[in-house]
């Protein structure tokens, strides 16, 4: 494989070092992207989609993998917090990195999809914008988004795992969330269809019509919301495939065409 890795510590927080796999390229990569993994927001790590950063390094897109802080030691919104000051991170020290002054955008799935979402949307919200004089004006804005079989409205996924008896999702969500008056907070459906969305970067969106635990038509509802709000989006439905299909069914025809699709979407919004 013609990519190198490197684990690097991106934030010392409370204790804590959190870390990010970053892949490059061979080539000069022409772009980055910040990565954040799903798990329901309690679990997996930055190596969860190691699939996805493999496939896109070597196509010249370099990938900057994240840890950040999980329920249920952490809840919202810290993990949208480390999200921001990663972005802010990254773009400050592409040069030590080794990586050019490129477009940064973001890839995330299932629960990441979510945090990203919040953190592109509201790249200066004060509740996820922490002050760090190291970054200097480093803005948390993202040139582009993918969201893969992202969660959109947590509260519409909540009530729907409630009625369907999906314990283990329901748990997450307490977990996560102190209550459904944060999720409506941090709910990225809501603000866009309130006008509270300050950035709507070109999107492209993955979604299985089998997800178990994302309702395909809450992910039809949140692309139609977004293109009326002026922004664009790209957007795939794949018959059949369920939740995190690209990772679960890797090496299928589907998971490959999705992963096609993300590097296809990249590239183009690269100049490409």
């Amino acid at each position: 494989m013609n990519i190198a890795t490197e684990d690097i510590p991106y934030r010392q927080i409370a204790g804590e070092t959190l870390l990010g796999r970053l892949y490059r390229p061979a080539q000069p990569a022409r772009a980055v992207v910040v990565e954040v993994h799903g798990g329901a927001w309690v679990q997996n790590n930055r190596l969860s989609n190691a699939i996805i950063h493999e496939y896109l390094a070597l196509r010249g897109i370099a990938v900057f993998a994240l840890d950040f802080r999980m329920a249920p030691t952490h809840r919202y919104p810290v993990a949208v917090q480390d999200i921001n000051y990663a972005i802010r991170w990254l773009k400050t020290n592409l040069g030590k990195l080794g990586l050019p002054q490129c477009p940064v955008g973001g890839v995330g799935t299932s629960s990441g999809g979510h945090l990203l979402t919040l953190a592109a949307i509201r790249p200066d919200d004060p509740r996820y914008l922490e002050a760090d004089a190291t970054l200097g004006q480093a803005s948390a804005r993202l040139d582009f988004l993918v969201g893969c079989w992202p969660i959109f409205d947590p509260l519409a996924r909540y009530r729907m795992a409630t009625t369907k008896g999906l314990q283990n999702l329901v748990n997450n969500h307490h977990a996560f969330w102190p209550d459904e008056a944060a999720m409506d907070e941090g709910n990225p459906h809501r603000m866009v269809k309130a006008e509270q969305a300050s950035h709507m970067p070109p999107a492209l969106v993955l979604q299985g019509t089998a997800d178990a635990n994302v309702e395909h038509e809450r992910t039809d509802a949140f692309v139609a919301l977004w293109r009326e709000r002026g922004g664009e989006m790209e957007y795939h439905k794949f018959d059949g495939q369920p939740h995190t299909f690209i990772i679960t069914n890797a090496g299928t025809p589907a998971a490959n065409d999705g992963l096609a699709k993300i590097s296809a979407f990249i590239v183009k919004r690269t100049g490409g």
